[in-house]
């Protein structure tokens, strides 16, 4: 499944900054549900677009499972890996961007980069598009929630779901919303630039979902906010995939790999879910032992001892 993931780093406005006061979330705090809408008018039938969007994908999903794709075990013996190939992949997807940035176009191209994640507490915030019935969202609000909280273990990071005063914002809307999404975005990260708020109203088909991460001009590699983008055209199993592959990439594993196996950070559409492997991927990110700013060769002999603690004996 092709899910692309579009970080970068601008000058943001105190206003992002003050948003960041706004206490963490409790560890163990119950499910936030989607806030009910009480004058909620009722969602406009789909555009024949978005209409035949959904057929695209669900046609897409059925194939991809036809082929034995999208698996959910989160990998076995077939993909065994050791501590040199989780040092390796951890370079290549942790280190490189997936995504350059020209005359305000985002571009496919790999290019090296330093270590990026959260230092400050990650509050993600859903914003359900009125065309999401209440079964989606109560549905997709607990798996968000589950997963978050498996996030925030693996991390050792504070990660949870928040209501309002999010710093990581998702928006779940259909093609039609999309395209009408910009005042949505503004208000909830008004530092974000004009380029990135058209890259994300105007993502075509081949785009399943999508994420950026921003940071400042004085920290460049420390996260201080995020926008994704999930497509509610995309079946069950889709969109959860984008939930994974997304909310984790904005985490600070921005790019993908053609070696990396188990994992979601592969084009080839083997796995659907967070693996094994992409577990310690995100523990090694998140080790104290590396630092935002880090490059490559400066991270490699952390990489490689970290790896071989985690995975040392795995054949």
């Amino acid at each position: 499944m092709r899910l692309l993931s579009f970080l970068t780093a601008g000058c943001m406005s105190v206003l992002l900054a003050a948003c960041q006061t706004v206490p963490p979330p409790v560890a163990q705090s119950p499910v936030p549900q989607a806030r009910p809408a009480p004058a909620r008018p009722p969602a406009a039938a789909p555009s024949r677009e978005s209409a035949s969007l959904a057929l695209l994908y669900r046609r897409l999903e059925q194939r991809l499972l036809a082929q034995g794709l999208l698996r959910r075990d989160g990998g076995g013996p077939d993909t065994a890996f050791g501590a040199r190939e989780l040092a390796r992949n951890f370079e290549r997807i942790a280190l490189f961007s997936e995504y350059v940035q020209i005359n305000g176009r985002y571009i496919p191209q790999q290019s090296r980069a330093q270590l990026r994640r959260w230092e400050d507490p990650v509050r993600i915030q859903l914003h359900f598009g009125a065309s999401v019935s209440d079964k989606m969202r109560r549905e997709d609000t607990n798996r968000i929630h589950a997963y978050v909280a498996r996030l925030r273990r693996l991390t050792n990071h504070p990660i949870g779901l928040v209501t309002s005063g999010g710093n990581y914002h998702v928006f779940v809307v259909n093609l039609d919303e999309q395209r009408a999404l910009a005042p949505a975005i503004q208000a909830a990260e008004p530092a974000l630039g004009k380029s990135t708020v058209r890259e994300l109203t105007q993502l075509d088909r081949s785009t399943y979902c999508a994420v950026f991460a921003s940071s400042s001009s004085a920290a460049p590699n420390r996260y201080v906010s995020a926008i994704a983008l999930i497509r509610t055209e995309h079946p069950d199993l889709m969109r959860l995939a984008c939930y994974h592959e997304e909310i984790a990439q904005g985490l600070g594993l921005a790019n993908d790999s053609p070696e990396a196996r188990p994992s979601i950070f592969n084009d080839d559409e083997e796995f659907a879910l967070l693996t094994r492997h992409d577990e310690l991927l995100l523990r090694m990110l998140y080790d104290r032992r590396l630092s935002v700013g880090q490059t490559a060769d400066e991270a490699r002999p952390i990489i490689r001892q970290i790896a071989g603690e985690l995975a040392g004996g795995r054949t």
